[in-house]
């Protein structure tokens, strides 16, 4: 699964939910994407299970990339421990998504197959997807 290498801190601070993105809102690499409506917190292995579902789909035809990077660490404490005694330690990594970022994108197929894999992916995601192409993006 995806996680970063080595982090400056190893654990941080919770992320502020909310806002819309500025930034890898706009198709880049492929012709087509999978772009975020709403604002959710993603976790590596649903990233992971998406990719592998598209690529499942398309077998392994055509170029993947996944735009998102899950580094931001979670920490939980474990069952029925009492308050206090410092945070937990690190449990998974996720990445906050704002609504009109582009997770996915893919080139070498034509559009409809494109559709139907982004749209399977969009099933094992927690937060509500649109599928977009190059020159459709609003």
């Amino acid at each position: 699964m995806l996680m970063p290498k080595k982090t400056k801190y190893r654990k941080s601070h919770k992320a502020k939910r909310g806002g819309v993105a500025t930034r890898g809102t706009t198709i880049c690499f492929g012709s087509y994407g999978l772009k975020a409506t709403t604002a959710c917190w993603v976790t590596a292995r649903q990233i992971e299970v998406a990719r592998r579902v598209i690529t499942r789909y398309v077998q392994r035809t055509g170029k993947l990339w996944i735009r998102v990077f899950p580094d931001r660490p979670v920490t939980v404490k474990g069952g029925e421990i009492p308050m206090g005694k410092g945070k937990g330690s690190v449990d998974h990594y996720i990445v906050p998504i704002k609504p009109g970022v582009i997770m996915f994108e893919i080139e070498g197929i034509d559009e409809q197959r494109a559709r139907e894999a982004m749209n399977l992916a969009a099933y094992k995601l927690p937060v509500k997807c649109q599928f977009v192409g190059r020159d459709q993006l609003n």
